[in-house]
C-alpha cells in the first residue's frame, strides 16, 4: 500500500552527489547519426531519434574490488525508430563477446517469480503439444537451465544453447545438456543434421540481444520442425513507452519490439506469428507462437489493428518519451536528495542490468546509496559499474537497516517486498521508481 507518492520539480534542483550520465554531444549529432543509420531488421536507411541516454557503462559489467581504480568502458546509448517496419532500436552495437562471456553474471534461477513463470510455460507446452520421450525441445539462451529442467524431469530430450560459460556449467550440473555457443544459421544447420528438427524451440529474452536479427530468425526456421512451434518471449515496447521503463534500455538490448515489427521480421524470414499473449513479467512482455505455416490467430490480428490505431507504427508515438524520461530523472534526484537532507540512510535492492542504467542516468553513487543487495552470489562483493556502489547479500538490509531501499529490480517488486517483510516490519521503507517514484511500506 502506498505511503507517499512524490512529484517533484523536474529540474531536480538540490541535486545529487553524483552527476547524471553525460549526454552525447549535441541533439544535432544524434539526429545525424539516426539519419545515416540503417534498421537492424529491414535495412531501411534513415531512422527517427527517440532518446539519448548518454555514454553508459556496460550494464552487467560489475566491477571486482581489484579493478576499482580502472575506468569503466563506456558506449553511446542512443535509441531510434524505424518508420519503415516499426522497430525501436539502439544505434550502437557492442561486440557480443564483451557482453556474454565467462563472467556473465545473470543467473535466472535466483528469481522465484521467473522460475514459477517458466515452469508454468513448460508444463502448458508439455500438456498442450503432447510432448514426451520422442520429442526434442531446444532452448536458445538457456542460461542456467531454469526452464529446460522442467522438460528434463519429464524425460523429454532437450538441448540448451548459451554463449555464457558460467550459466552453461550451472545448467549441466542440473542435468540440462548445454552447448556453449552463439546461436545462428550455421549452428542451426549443423544441429538439425546431427540431432534432427526441434518440435519446440524456446527463446526467451534473447531476440532483442542479437545483432544479426534476421540471421537469428533464419536459424530458428532452419532448426524448427515443419509442424513445430517456436515460443519466444520479448519485452513489449508499448509497455516500455507507456510506463516510462527507460532503464530496460541497455547495450544488451538492441531491439524493442512491437507486434507490428515482429510480424514484419518473421514474414521476411519465412516464419509466421500465429498467436501472441501479453504477459506482466519484466514490466510487460509478449509471448509469441511462431510457426513455418501461416495460420494467424485472432489475437495477433487484434493487436496489429490496435497498434495501427494507436500509432505504434509511427514516429509520433515515441516523440514525447525523452521529455518524460528527463522529468523522471529530476523527480528521482530531488526525492533522494530530500531524503538525504533529512538524515535518511539509503540502500538499493537488485544489482540488475536495469539498475546500472537507472543509477548512472540519475547520477547516484555511494555517497547517496550506501550499498546494493542482491541474491545472486556471482554479483556479491563487486561494485555497480559507473557509480561504484558495493553489492552485498540481501541479509545486509536487516543487519544494517537503511531507512529506505530503492528497488532497482522493480519488475520483481512484489517478490522482493515479500522476501524482505522483516525489514519492512522493522521500519524500513521501499522506493519503487517505475512508473513513477513512490515510497511504499511493504507488501
Amino acid at each position: 500500500m502506498s505511503e507517499w507518492t512524490r512529484t517533484c520539480d523536474p529540474s531536480g534542483e538540490g541535486g545529487s552527489p553524483a552527476a547524471p550520465a553525460e549526454p552525447n554531444p549535441g541533439v544535432a549529432d544524434f539526429a545525424d547519426k539516426c539519419r545515416t543509420a540503417s534498421c537492424r531488421s529491414c535495412g531501411q536507411a534513415g531512422l527517427e531519434p527517440v532518446l539519448d541516454l548518454g555514454m553508459m557503462p556496460l550494464s552487467d559489467g560489475f566491477v571486482p574490488a581489484e579493478r576499482l581504480a580502472e575506468p569503466d568502458e563506456r558506449f553511446a546509448l542512443d535509441v531510434a525508430f524505424c518508420p519503415a517496419c516499426g522497430l525501436m532500436q539502439i544505434l550502437e552495437t557492442v561486440p557480443p563477446e564483451k557482453l556474454f562471456c565467462e563472467d556473465y553474471p545473470y543467473y535466472s534461477s535466483f528469481s522465484d517469480t521467473l522460475l514459477a513463470h517458466s515452469r508454468e510455460n513448460a508444463l502448458e507446452l508439455i500438456e498442450g503439444r503432447g510432448l514426451g520421450r520422442d520429442s526434442f525441445v531446444v532452448e536458445v539462451a538457456s542460461n542456467d537451465g531454469y526452464l529446460l529442467r522442467n522438460f528434463v524431469e519429464r524425460g523429454i530430450e532437450v538441448l540448451g544453447i548459451d554463449p555464457a560459460e558460467g550459466p552453461a556449467r550451472a545448467a549441466r550440473s542440473r542435468g540440462v545438456p548445454t552447448t556453449c555457443a552463439f546461436f545462428g544459421k550455421e549452428l542451426a544447420r549443423s544441429l538439425r543434421e546431427e540431432r534432427g528438427p526441434a518440435d519446440v524451440l524456446l527463446a526467451n529474452n534473447v531476440l532483442a540481444h542479437v545483432a544479426d536479427t534476421n540471421g537469428f530468425v533464419q536459424g530458428i526456421r532452419t532448426l524448427l520442425a515443419d509442424d513445430g512451434v517456436a515460443v519466444i518471449e520479448v519485452p513489449y515496447v508499448r509497455d516500455l513507452i507507456d510506463h516510462g521503463e527507460f532503464d530496460t534500455i541497455y547495450h544488451e538490448h538492441l531491439c524493442y519490439f512491437s507486434v507490428t515489427a515482429l510480424d514484419h521480421l518473421f514474414r521476411r524470414n519465412g516464419l509466421f506469428l500465429n498467436d501472441v499473449r501479453r504477459l506482466s513479467i519484466h514490466g510487460g512482455s509478449l509471448r509469441l507462437y511462431v510457426e513455418r505455416v501461416e495460420r494467424v490467430g485472432e489475437r495477433v490480428r487484434e493487436m496489429l489493428a490496435a497498434e495501427r490505431r494507436d500509432g505504434l507504427d509511427q514516429p509520433a508515438y515515441y516523440r514525447g518519451f525523452a521529455r518524460r524520461v528527463e522529468t523522471f530523472r529530476g523527480q528521482m534526484r530531488a526525492l533522494l536528495a530530500d531524503l538525504k537532507e533529512r538524515g535518511a540512510r539509503l540502500a538499493a535492492y537488485g544489482a540488475a542490468a536495469k539498475g546500472t542504467i537507472m543509477l548512472n542516468y540519475i547520477g547516484v553513487d555511494a555517497d547517496t546509496i550506501e550499498f546494493v543487495v542482491d541474491r545472486n552470489v556471482h554479483k556479491q562483493g563487486k561494485y555497480v559499474p559507473g557509480v561504484r556502489i558495493p553489492i552485498a547479500p540481501t541479509e545486509a538490509l536487516l543487519e544494517r537497516r537503511p531507512d529506505y531501499t530503492l528497488i532497482l529490480a522493480w519488475n520483481f517488486k512484489d517478490e522482493i517486498m515479500r522476501q524482505q517483510a522483516a525489514y519492512a516490519d522493522a521500519g524500513g521503507r521501499f522506493i519503487v521508481p517505475i512508473p513513477q517514484p513512490e515510497i511504499v511500506a511493504g507488501a
